[in-house]
């Protein structure tokens, strides 16, 4: 994935989501042929060289300072993560690839996943590959075990199984946000080569996932609610909450929960009972890192 080319498409998007009447510049005049602002407008509003603002959305510009991104952010109207994400994208190449490092869920993490045995637990890694597991996400989703390590990855999942409509009642909101997590992975390793791969991939094979990111959205995994539909136990909506293994911040363990008392909490408990022991991934099994 092409850094520049990131850059200059993001840019675009967010361009073209921003009307004057929404940044309080109604007195832009002149016929618009597309929607959003202009270059010009933008750079006015960053306070910034048109010219200056055009090769840093062509993704010609060298050494772009800080503050200048961040006026561009405020201009754009951008939130935390599509804050990151611009930085990420207009930060200089590095001069060689470094090294890819192997990532792995150490035995602390796993330890804690077994004892979570009332909450489906997960953890995730780079490109949204899922590295470990506790019986109950098992139960939820999918048997993980039986799947192909390639195929361990909650993007595939969610546009190359069907059934994952039947999983989850708000799939389309489910899609949107994987493809947005997606989006975070590329702009913090553009050169990732699986990553590359995953994105063709998907972008080959679906439809859903072509559109979706051509949107340039992007967020990271915080907390909510989603529903699931389980084919036995039927609807549970659950809440999650995300958290960054602390030696690790490409690590994230996800874990679902109901509340007290809830008909969702009650279901959990059945479906404990039904789940059965998960299988670890194979000993030794890692992940490259992004460079």
């Amino acid at each position: 994935m092409d850094r520049a080319q990131q850059l200059t498409e993001f840019l675009k998007a967010r361009r073209a989501r921003l009307h004057p009447d929404d940044v309080g510049a109604g007195s832009f005049g002149g016929r618009r042929r597309v929607p959003g602002l202009r270059r010009e407008e933008l750079a006015l509003l960053a306070g910034v060289s048109v010219d200056y603002y055009t090769r840093l959305e062509q993704g010609r510009a060298r050494n772009v300072s800080g503050d200048v991104l961040d006026a561009v952010a405020d201009a754009l109207r951008l939130d935390h993560d599509e804050r990151a994400h611009l930085h990420n994208l207009a930060r200089p190449a590095p001069a060689r690839r470094r090294r890819a490092r192997p990532q792995r869920v150490g035995p602390e993490l796993r330890q804690a996943l077994d004892a979570l045995t009332g909450a489906p637990a997960y953890v995730i890694g780079r490109r949204l590959d899922i590295l470990a597991w506790n019986d109950l996400a098992a139960a939820l989703i999918t048997d993980f075990a039986a799947l192909p390590a390639g195929e361990r990855n909650m993007a595939r999942l969610v546009f190359l199984d069907e059934t994952s409509k039947d999983l989850y009642p708000d799939w389309p909101a489910k899609a949107r946000d994987t493809v947005a997590n997606l989006r975070k992975d590329a702009g913090r390793y553009p050169d990732d080569p699986e990553l590359a791969t995953l994105i063709g991939d998907l972008s080959l094979h679906s439809a859903d996932f072509r559109r979706l990111w051509a949107d340039h959205n992007v967020h990271g995994k915080t907390r909510g609610r989603k529903r699931f539909a389980h084919p036995r136990l039927g609807e549970l909506a659950l809440d999650y909450i995300a958290m960054t293994a602390p030696d690790d911040p490409d690590l994230t363990l996800m874990i679902y929960s109901a509340p007290p008392g809830s008909g969702a909490a009650t279901n959990l408990r059945l479906l404990a009972s039904l789940a059965t022991p998960a299988t670890p991934p194979p000993a030794g099994r890692t992940e490259p890192a992004a460079c």
